[in-house]
C-alpha cells in the first residue's frame, strides 16, 4: 500500500460535543446493537423453521436480516471500545478490512432491495409467472449472486482505496473507515478512486433504484386499476413494507454521501452514519414484523413449541 505517512494509524474522531457522555452513550449503543442482532437473529429463526414461511419474498427478508447483522457487527463494536476504554486509533489494514465489509454490506443490501421489489412487481403485475420466475432453484441463484456481486464489488472499492496515499493528517471524522472521510484525507490517488465511486455509483446506486422506482409506479398503476376498496388496500400491504424500508436506506444514505464536506457539518453527517449503521438494522426488523400478520402468527407457534 503506498503511503505518506509516518504513522500506520488511523485516528477515529467521533462526536467531539458529547465527550463528557461516553458511560451513557456506551450504554446506548450497546442496547441498540444487542436489540439489533436479537430482533433481526428471532426473524431468520422464525423463518428458518416456519415451513409457510419458505418463500422467495420471506427468504428475501431473511437475508436482509442478515446483512443488517453484519451491518451492526462491522462498525458498533469498534464505536463500543472507543467509548469505553479510548481505543480511537485503527491500523490501515483493519481499516480497509472493515471498508471493505461494510461496502459489501452496502452493495449488497443495494441489490437485495432492488431484487425485493421487483418480486413485488412480478407477484402484482404477472402473478401468473411468479412461480417460474422465483422458483426454489433460481431464488438460491439470485441470493448468490447477489451477494456475490455485493461483496466482489466491495473488493474493486477497497482495493482502489487502498491506492489512495494519506500526505498529512490521519484523523477520520468518523467512528470507522468511511469512504468519504478517507477520501477527504487523501493527497495521491483520488482520480481513480473518484472514478471507480463515481461508476459504482450509477451501476450499485443509481440504476436499481430506478429500476425500484419504476417496478413501484407499475405496481400503483395495477393496484389504481383494482375496482374494490379492500382488495386495493390488501394488495398495497404487501409491499408497504419493502416501501418504508427502500425510503429509510435512500434517505440516509444520499443524506450522508450528497452532504457537503464542511467542518460545521460534521456532527450531523456522523449522526447519520450511526442512523444509518446502528439505527436502521433496528427499524428494519420492527417494519417488517410489526405489521405482519404471518411472522407474528409464527413467532407464536414458535413459541409455543418452545
Amino acid at each position: 500500500m503506498e503511503n505518506y505517512t509516518l504513522s500506520t494509524d488511523f485516528h477515529l474522531f467521533f462526536f467531539p460535543s458529547l465527550i463528557g457522555n461516553k458511560p451513557l452513550l456506551f450504554i446506548v449503543f450497546l442496547l441498540l446493537y444487542l436489540t439489533g442482532v436479537l430482533m433481526n437473529s428471532t426473524i431468520i429463526i422464525v423463518i428458518y423453521h416456519s415451513r409457510h414461511l419458505q418463500t422467495p419474498l420471506y427468504l428475501f427478508l431473511g437475508n436482509l436480516s442478515t446483512i443488517d447483522i453484519l451491518y451492526t457487527t462491522v462498525n458498533v463494536p469498534k464505536l463500543l471500545d472507543m467509548l469505553l476504554f479510548n481505543h480511537n486509533t485503527m491500523s490501515f489494514n483493519q481499516c480497509f478490512a472493515q471498508l471493505y465489509f461494510y461496502g459489501g454490506c452496502a452493495s449488497t443490501e443495494d441489490i437485495l432491495l432492488f431484487t425485493m421489489a421487483y418480486d413485488r412487481y412480478i407477484a402484482i403485475c404477472n402473478p401468473l409467472h411468479y412461480h417460474s420466475v422465483f422458483s426454489g432453484k433460481n431464488c438460491i441463484k439470485i441470493i448468490v449472486a447477489i451477494w456475490v456481486s455485493g461483496y466482489l464489488n466491495s473488493l474493486l472499492f477497497t482495493f482502489t482505496a487502498s491506492k489512495l496515499a494519506f500526505c498529512g493528517s490521519t484523523t477520520v471524522e468518523q467512528y470507522y473507515c468511511d469512504p468519504k472521510a478517507l477520501l477527504k484525507l487523501s493527497c495521491k490517488g483520488t482520480e481513480l478512486f473518484f472514478i471507480v465511486m463515481c461508476i459504482e455509483l450509477l451501476l450499485l446506486g443509481i440504476c436499481p433504484f430506478l429500476c425500484t422506482v419504476i417496478s413501484y409506479m407499475k405496481i400503483i398503476r395495477v393496484i389504481l386499476h383494482i375496482k374494490s376498496k379492500e382488495g386495493r388496500w390488501k394488495t398495497f400491504n404487501t409491499c408497504s413494507s419493502h416501501l418504508a424500508v427502500i425510503s429509510v436506506f435512500y434517505g440516509t444514505v444520499l443524506s450522508m454521501y450528497l452532504m457537503p464536506q464542511v467542518s460545521h457539518l460534521v456532527e450531523l453527517e456522523q449522526a447519520l452514519s450511526v442512523l444509518f449503521t446502528a439505527v436502521v438494522p433496528v427499524l428494519n426488523p420492527l417494519i417488517y414484523s410489526l405489521p405482519n400478520k404471518e411472522i407474528k402468527k409464527a413467532l407464536r407457534k414458535l413459541s409455543r413449541v418452545k
